[in-house]
């Protein structure tokens, strides 16, 4: 059996917070998905549980975080082209997010990133199996 991923993050509004990911491309899985808390699927095994703050704070007994003044995670997602990469910025730019870095051009690995409505940053990259081949 293979692992999966499920990365659980805190949300303020899940409506708003589902807008804003369906926008990026990213799906929903049903099954798993109420009015505390959505599963945004990434992959075939990596999700991000968007759980609203009041649920969220039902796993842990320490605060929450506040990702807009402090960084907990950053959630990093391979990409299959430098393309998808500065596509999936210029999507969650245009849906409300921001990007508090300029894109990382290290030749065989090339990133950009943003940071959602409630300050979580996703970071994407792109690495050229290629050239990093080349590179050994």
């Amino acid at each position: 059996m293979s692992r999966q991923i499920y990365v659980n993050l805190p949300v303020k509004n899940l409506e708003r917070t589902k807008t804003f990911f369906a926008s990026l491309g990213f799906a929903f899985n049903p099954q798993f998905t109420d009015e505390k808390a959505a599963c945004m699927v990434i992959s075939d095994s990596i999700y991000a549980m968007l759980l609203v703050e009041p649920f969220f704070q039902t796993f842990t007994k320490k605060p929450v975080a506040d990702a807009t003044k402090t960084t907990q995670v950053l959630v990093c997602l391979s990409c299959e082209s430098r393309a998808e990469v500065d596509a999936l910025v210029r999507k969650a730019l245009a849906a409300g997010g921001t990007a508090p870095n300029p894109p990382q051009d290290h030749g065989a690995m090339y990133g950009h990133g943003f940071t959602d409505l409630d300050g979580h940053g996703w970071e994407l990259m792109h690495m050229d199996a290629a050239a990093v081949a080349g590179q050994g």
